[in-house]
């Protein structure tokens, strides 16, 4: 397999793998939803550096010496069809980098990154976010069974909260957060953080 080291060589109608993500040697961050190439936007201003690590501070603090263990961007996520099958990397069509994400079952952890859905994800949207991308990210998100993801928007200063459903298996938006609220995971009912300290320049 043929070494890429321009994002231009990317036939961006292709469908690709992971396997194929593993040989691209450009500097332009991408991901792999079902198959197809995703620029990410270029490298995060300074509200959401701030933002990232506030909330990293709260959660590594919070999870120091349980079992749950948080991560952040850069940082690959390979993620399954429905079935959530571990599959051969030419195999995998999806591959994210969430800007936080919190895995419990550190059998999915290797030395790449995580290998299936994590526990909770935090996306921080920016404006080169597009709404097809935070849709097709939502939809994956869903159907690869990841229990809590939250869309933090630091210029409205919000946070939408979604659990899922383990019935329907569909998200429901369980809160939207604003400003200065007290903001709690379901999946860490104990932890408390105020959205104040964290949209505070």
């Amino acid at each position: 397999m043929a070494t890429i080291t321009q994002f231009s060589q990317l036939n961006l109608d292709k469908i690709y793998s992971y396997a194929d993500y593993l040989t691209w040697k450009f500097e332009e961050r991408v991901e792999i939803i079902k198959g197809k190439v995703m620029l990410m936007s270029p490298a995060p201003n300074l509200n959401h550096q701030r933002l990232s690590g506030k909330l990293s501070y709260k959660f590594y603090d919070y999870l120091e010496g349980k079992s749950c263990e948080l991560f952040v961007a850069p940082f690959d996520v390979k993620l399954y069809d429905s079935k959530k099958e571990h599959l051969a990397d030419d195999k995998v069509y999806s591959t994210v980098q969430p800007d936080l994400c919190i895995i419990c079952d550190k059998e999915k952890l290797t030395m790449q990154g995580c290998e299936g859905a994590p526990d909770f994800i935090i996306e921080i949207v920016s404006k080169g976010n597009s709404k097809k991308d935070l849709l097709l990210k939502y939809e994956l998100y869903q159907e690869n069974g990841v229990e809590e993801y939250w869309l933090v928007y630091p210029y409205e200063e919000a946070v939408h909260q979604f659990i899922l459903n383990k019935e329907t298996k569909r998200y429901q938006l369980h809160r939207m957060y604003a400003q200065d609220g007290m903001i709690t995971p379901c999946l860490f009912p104990d932890l408390e953080i105020d959205l104040a300290e964290i949209f505070t320049d």
